[in-house]
């Protein structure tokens, strides 16, 4: 049997993913909104700053091989950043811009 995968487990794996441009993880940008574990399936929500995001696949294919990588499922959904938090977002990638992956 296959061993049970816990939140922190998850958090602890997703906490490391960097995003491709900007010197932060997605963690620190505010990206993932949420992650529910539910027999040894774990969904996670990641907040894009704006739909349709030229690297969105990238970014949920990073996230899904990351928790493939414990053994569990993946779902990932996909929302939208609301205002405040596009606001903290554009501010720290101005301040930690690296350029395009």
């Amino acid at each position: 049997m296959a061993k049970e995968i816990s939140e922190e487990d998850v958090h602890g794996a997703i906490a490391q993913i960097m995003h491709p441009a900007i010197d932060r993880t997605l963690v620190d940008l505010g990206m993932v909104k949420g992650v529910s574990i539910k027999e040894n399936k774990v969904t996670v929500t990641l907040a894009f700053p704006i739909p349709n995001i030229p690297i969105g696949d990238y970014l949920v294919n990073s996230v899904r091989e990351t928790i493939e990588s414990l053994g569990a499922d993946v779902e990932v959904k996909i929302t939208v950043m609301a205002k405040e938090e596009l606001n903290k977002f554009l501010a720290m990638e101005q301040e930690s811009w690296k350029g395009p992956m």
